[in-house]
């Protein structure tokens, strides 16, 4: 009988620039803003400050002689139908749903994003056209259009006026205000000159990104906000008045702990189904307004058939507890909140001491009437380009999935969850794997899928967009496993101690706009013999990611 053996697995994951590029900055310097006051001088002499406060920034390559037509990536103030200037929209991640601040992203359904966001992410707004002179030649501006002071890559100012019309040029025939219009203009621009702070506002027309999404529960004739429940603190204790944002998908954990299970099994609402749904959900805002009126009221609605089991409490297990809450949310721009499904996950408890309880709760959010496949509605991890921290995708059997690591639980042992390897990211895991008595073949198999998890992946995706159906996109993982045998011993087995995976990149495209792609990727094993038949086996396992510049 053979003793037990600690083998140590490691694993690499090595990620190589081709070519050994420098990865170049996610933000450039051009686009940090610093404020300026521009000067305008009297006929005495005297420096006066203008009328409004400019912003000054830098702009690459802008001639100081004569006027000078420039498209600086500097934020307008207005907004306009994006996406016949925008075909490809860089931070749509998300197919069939709206990404929050992607104001190029046709599934928002938003002609005025800004409405809607607070901003707009870098890439997402088509460039501003400006017109710039040399700042020394500016008297005093009075162009009734946006002005700014730049910088350029000589260190000289430059000022510049953002191209609105060049039909007006620069010049507004100003209002005349007299006794005909004088009314007319006051009913227009007139108010009150301070408004009362205890004035009721009235609700807005529609959700904002971020926004508390409204609740109603006719029973009561109360109105509440949808929950989310979080962990906070060291123990990850449930926090109920977490509220879910409108469209942030996003996914919560928390932990549960009872005194007294047999008690809270049937009257704790956390641990039943029916007060996840049993309420609706208002369209928009000035719902709140009107809530006889169900045109703005949606209910949540049950994705599968039957109706889960209320907590029952069978001598010492309290079954049919909620363990998983899944929304998920369809949406349709500023028209608000469409449909609401919920789905859950239930399980049974012990009754004993000290008795806990892990909830998941996710929160989706897509299109309304979106005939995309499910299969083609999994998030992005860049487009086309990756992007640093997304999942690294691979393909298995023409179905698509995330490269993963090994994670350990509370004891060290390996988790049945398992970390998602990131793009970029340097990271490191490892975890303690009790194997059963077995033969060879099926002890180097189970060590294999626990290395590289289940399924194994087969190809990796050249581009964070990659599309399953079209096996141009990906390519192949190179692999060479341990041989069966070990050579002069008929009692041993040879099994994969480490795992080095190396991926291959590079920026390909523009170099103002550069996109990482994949080359190439390979696992390669390192392989140990170990005397056989192995009675009980405890081995360690470690990865390590690697990102080389």
């Amino acid at each position: 009988m053979c003793t037990s053996q600690l083998a140590l697995l490691q694993v690499l994951f090595l990620m190589v620039p081709e070519g050994g590029r420098p990865q170049p900055s996610s933000s450039p310097s051009e686009a940090v803003p610093t404020p300026l006051t521009l000067e305008s001088r009297t006929q005495g002499g005297t420096p006066q400050s203008s009328e409004g406060t400019e912003t000054h920034w830098t702009v690459p390559e802008i001639s100081t002689v004569g006027p000078t037509v420039v498209t600086p990536s500097a934020p307008g103030n207005r907004t306009v139908d994006l996406f016949p200037v925008l075909p490809i929209c860089v931070c749509d991640l998300t197919p069939g749903a709206c990404d929050i601040n992607c104001c190029c992203d046709r599934d928002c359904y938003l002609l005025h994003p800004r409405t809607v966001f607070s901003f707009c992410l870098p890439g997402s707004v088509r460039s501003s056209s400006w017109v710039c002179v040399d700042n020394s030649l500016i008297f005093r501006s009075n162009s009734p259009f946006p002005s700014r002071v730049f910088m350029d890559s000589n260190g000289i100012r430059q000022f510049c006026v953002h191209v609105n019309d060049s039909k007006l040029n620069y010049f507004q025939k100003l209002q005349k205000v007299n006794a005909t219009n004088f009314q007319a203009l006051a009913t227009e621009f007139g108010g009150r000159s301070f408004t009362s702070t205890f004035q009721n506002q009235s609700p807005a027309p529609f959700y904002r990104a971020g926004d508390p999404i409204l609740t109603y529960f006719p029973k009561w004739s109360v109105i509440s906000l949808l929950r989310q429940p979080a962990g906070v603190g060291a123990g990850g204790l449930c926090a109920e008045s977490n509220p879910a944002g409108f469209l942030e998908s996003k996914s919560t954990t928390c932990a549960r702990f009872f005194k007294n299970l047999a008690n809270s099994c049937t009257l704790d609402p956390a641990l039943n189904a029916a007060s996840y749904y049993n309420f609706t959900v208002l369209k928009v805002p000035r719902g709140m307004t009107d809530l006889q009126n169900m045109k703005f009221q949606v209910p949540v609605t049950l994705v599968s058939q039957s109706q889960p089991g209320s907590p029952l409490l069978a001598g010492n297990t309290c079954q049919n507890v909620v363990s998983q809450v899944i929304y998920e949310i369809e949406t349709n721009g500023t028209l608000g909140i469409q449909k609401v499904s919920v789905s859950f996950g239930q399980t049974n408890l012990t009754v004993e001491p000290g008795t806990s309880l892990q909830q998941h709760f996710i929160m989706r959010f897509r299109a309304f009437q979106q005939s995309t496949p499910a299969s083609l509605t999994r998030p992005r991890s860049g487009n086309p380009g990756y992007i640093v921290g997304k999942p690294l995708l691979a393909l298995t059997s023409d179905i698509r999935h995330s490269m993963t690591l090994l994670q350990s639980q509370g004891d060290g042992t390996c988790s049945v969850k398992r970390h998602e390897v990131q793009f970029g990211v340097n990271a490191i895991s490892g975890c303690k794997h009790r194997l059963r008595k077995m033969d060879c073949s099926h002890l180097q198999q189970e060590i294999y899928q626990t290395l590289h998890g289940r399924p194994r992946p087969e190809l990796v995706a050249i581009f964070g967009n990659a599309d399953p159906a079209q096996k141009g996109e990906w390519t192949r993982i190179l692999s060479r496993n341990c041989s069966v045998s070990a050579l002069h011993c008929t009692s041993c087995c040879v099994i994969p101690i480490a795992l080095e995976i190396q991926v291959l990149w590079a920026y390909i495209g523009l170099q103002s706009n550069p996109q990482a792609h994949v080359s190439g990727a390979r696992f390669l094993y390192q392989c140990q013999s170990i005397q056989f038949p192995v009675l009980l086996f405890t081995s360690h396992f470690k990865i390590f990611l690697l990102l080389v510049t």
